[in-house]
């Protein structure tokens, strides 16, 4: 996505939040279109207004957030879903990006990294927020890999694709990374079909998730 403010719809359970958090990002020149109370309702909002990127409370009464992105998937609603909660819970983090979430963010985030978040998300990016990776990191490499993982060695990438691979991590779109390590949007798109191949990943996020898992990531 260029030019244009995201096209952004809320989801929390309380009216105050959802006030609030659509009041700073407006501020901040992020274009919210609608809001939701829960699961249910987001289903129908976002059917309606197709937004750009979807931000998701996790824990809501009756349709929480990961009924929400398990019904997206089934109804074949293609937005990306920015998880903006309080709760850190590593079980849970790993749950959202399991359904699908392309980022996770904790509530303590400025203005300035919510924009980022979403303008990062709306133009392809992912994104998992720097407070929780590092209980993150030791509860993935703890547990099972991954769902789609291989359990067998991975292969290894190369420092180019580890390069890329990081900036995939911290929210960068293809665009944004070809800028920053001087590519071609192509060969970015090329580097990340490669390690998706060799992680054995079924799109961006599942990728950083086994990178986590194997060390390569710290």
């Amino acid at each position: 996505m260029t030019g244009a403010a995201p096209r952004v719809v809320v989801v929390d359970d309380q009216t105050l939040v959802r006030q609030g958090i659509r009041t700073l990002l407006e501020l901040a020149g992020v274009d919210v279109v609608g809001e939701a109370s829960d699961g249910a309702e987001a289903i129908r909002v976002c059917a309606e207004l197709s937004p750009d990127v979807v931000l998701l409370d996790l824990r809501m009464p009756a349709y929480d957030g990961i009924w929400f992105l398990e019904q997206r998937a089934r109804e074949g609603l293609h937005v990306p879903t920015l998880i903006l909660t309080t709760f850190d819970d590593d079980a849970l983090v790993i749950d959202a990006l399991r359904a699908g979430a392309q980022g996770y963010l904790l509530k303590d985030v400025t203005v300035e990294q919510l924009s980022h978040a979403v303008a990062s998300l709306a133009d392809g990016g992912t994104l998992i927020g720097p407070s929780i990776t590092d209980g993150l990191v030791r509860f993935i490499r703890s547990g099972p890999p991954p769902n789609g993982a291989r359990g067998d060695i991975v292969e290894d990438l190369t420092d180019r694709e580890i390069e890329v691979l990081r900036l995939v991590a911290e929210g960068y779109s293809n665009s944004q990374i070809a800028g920053l390590i001087h590519l071609a949007e192509g060969t970015v798109k090329n580097h990340i079909s490669s390690v998706l191949a060799k992680l054995g990943a079924r799109d961006r996020t599942n990728a950083v998730l086994r990178a986590i898992r194997e060390g390569m990531l710290g």
